[in-house]
């Protein structure tokens, strides 16, 4: 089982990102309601992958990819987002994610970037 982590503070988009996962993707969800809850179960060893939202309270997901970055902890962000202007979209790859999905979460938009990475076959 692959251990991944879904960071997003609304109920409402964990629960549709967790939906467009491909159901026969054998993964451990841990689900973050702020940044912080999501380094936490990084540290845990809960993410070999995260999807991780920009805006949540108490640390952003801008703030969890400088950790990452600076701790040069190793995990496939791919970073999930109604923010999708062009400088936003810059950022996070300079910081280290691996792709960026706007939201609203469809599969189609996960399995291409899973697939590219190795992550589902």
């Amino acid at each position: 089982m692959l251990p991944i982590v879904i960071a997003d503070d609304s109920l409402l988009a964990r629960k549709l990102l967790t939906k467009a996962l491909p159901a026969d993707w054998h993964v451990d969800v841990s689900y973050a309601t702020n940044g912080r809850e999501a380094l936490e179960l990084y540290r845990a060893g809960k993410a070999s992958v995260m999807f991780l939202d920009l805006t949540m309270p108490d640390m952003t997901g801008y703030q969890v990819l400088e950790a990452l970055q600076q701790e040069d902890l190793n995990t496939f962000v791919i970073v999930v987002s109604a923010d999708v202007q062009p400088l936003a979209q810059a950022r996070v790859r300079e910081l280290g994610a691996i792709a960026f999905i706007a939201k609203p979460v469809t599969p189609e938009a996960v399995l291409p970037i899973l697939k590219e990475y190795g992550l589902y076959v």
